[in-house]
């Protein structure tokens, strides 16, 4: 790869970081939720009027519409290219909080924060890490999807104190109109800075695979060009596999994020907030870190580790969060481990994505493969809210998430990973052509 892709790339991929820098605010929900519970306790004139059940629906709902999404918008970005679909992408979240800023009404809020920002951060999202995987090789991928992106779980680091200074200053509805046009322009113009690489660009690293001999893995390629349709894999089983652990990794982490500002209350008061922005820290770094051990040392393995580690967690928060008054350190430090982990999904699964079915139908195939983040949020969000209302707790949804990554564990020692195989290959055909020689 020339100075000059080198460039190219590093400009795509902080153009995309940018991207998620501004879609993250779905992280920030926890804050925007506590707002409405307040007037709805307060009551009087103008108030909300939701039932407390429901506090949840419009995030777990965005999710849904983000995942759900995912397939129309990676489609574009397969077909139109990455600028369009991030244009259509700010223009939608600057609608759907435009929408939400004049109305306090439950389906008024539905249908802009859950779906239209729902469907705006779809289109956001698949614009960001395909192309810059584009600009790499293959060796390279999991650190690069790793830092496009963290931008999004590192979203809640200015948000969540920005939201929580608006509020106090100017109240729901102008913290929200705020929030739509400022996530509209910045979308806007890094979506000039995305850039599919021209026709014909191989990174270094990248062989295809030989015509005359499809089974044949030559000694310095690191990759083969393996291009499934959406149709092709979803008849596959690592398909199937891939999504529910993706559904199980998602769901435990999105039933935390979606509710940890309300868990912190009671210890932390005001200064809940600083919680939802540490996380975001925990978020981020998890995506590096484990982009980073995927291209060291596998993707199943860092995997199989993000999983253990997740189920340790949310076993361990049990008796801290079900106390009276649980303290703060350890909640933070509790918050701060399962971001971390959440986070680590978000990097692996897109890997797995290119590993096993290729880049030419990369948005199409990953958007299919997200719609398990999407029902994932969406069950475990109104899941926990629901157990929460009913119990007065989140133990439960806490232990049922533990034994759900438990179960994920097994299905990984199963799996099969392409990177690993390959490498294998590549070692068995060196040895081979050092003994001839």
């Amino acid at each position: 790869m020339t100075a000059e892709g080198r460039n190219k790339g590093k400009i795509v991929v902080l153009a995309g970081t940018g991207i998620n820098l501004a879609l993250g605010v779905l992280y920030t929900w926890s804050i925007f939720k506590g707002a409405i519970a307040q007037s709805i306790e307060r009551g009087g004139a103008g108030a909300f009027t939701w039932d407390p059940a429901n506090l949840n629906d419009p995030y777990a709902v965005c999710c849904l519409v983000f995942a759900c999404s995912m397939i129309i918008a990676g489609k574009v970005q397969d077909g139109r290219g990455p600028r369009l679909t991030a244009l259509i992408g700010a223009t939608l979240v600057g609608l759907g909080f435009l929408w939400i800023s004049q109305s306090n009404a439950y389906w008024s809020w539905i249908l802009g924060f859950g779906v239209l920002v729902g469907m705006g951060i779809a289109f956001g999202y698949s614009s960001a890490t395909p192309p810059a995987l584009k600009w790499f090789p293959a060796n390279r991928s999991g650190l690069v999807a790793g830092i496009v992106v963290s931008g999004f779980g590192l979203a809640s680091v200015y948000i969540a104190p920005l939201a929580q200074y608006l509020l106090g200053t100017w109240g729901l509805s102008s913290t929200m109109l705020f929030f739509g046009i400022a996530f509209f322009l910045v979308v806007s113009l890094f979506s000039r800075l995305l850039q599919n690489p021209p026709p014909g660009f191989r990174p270094k690293g990248f062989v295809e695979r030989r015509r005359d001999s499809p089974g044949n893995i030559g000694a310095r390629q690191l990759f083969e060009d393996i291009n499934l349709t959406p149709s092709e894999m979803m008849k596959t089983a690592d398909f199937w596999k891939v999504w529910l652990l993706y559904f199980i990794g998602a769901g435990a982490g999105l039933m935390v994020i979606g509710s940890v500002a309300g868990m912190a209350k009671s210890s932390m008061g005001g200064q809940a907030f600083l919680v939802v922005a540490i996380l975001a820290v925990g978020n981020a770094a998890g995506r590096i870190v484990a982009g980073h051990l995927a291209d060291k040392i596998g993707r199943c393995r860092t995997l199989a580790g993000v999983f253990a580690v997740q189920a340790l967690l949310m076993f361990g928060a049990i008796p801290i969060i079900g106390a009276q008054s649980p303290g703060a350190l350890p909640l933070v430090i509790l918050t701060t481990g399962i971001g971390f982990n959440y986070g680590a999904n978000l990097a692996l699964f897109p890997i797995f994505a290119k590993d096993l079915w290729g880049m030419r139908h990369f948005g199409a195939n990953y958007g299919i493969l997200f719609t398990s983040w999407g029902i994932g949020g969406f069950f475990m969000s109104k899941f926990s809210q629901a157990l929460m209302v009913s119990t007065g707790s989140f133990t439960s949804s806490f232990a049922f998430s533990g034994i759900l990554l438990v179960i994920g564990v097994g299905f990984i020692v199963f799996m099969r990973d392409q990177k690993e195989t390959i490498r294998r290959a590549i070692s068995r055909q060196l040895a081979s052509e050092t003994g001839k020689g």
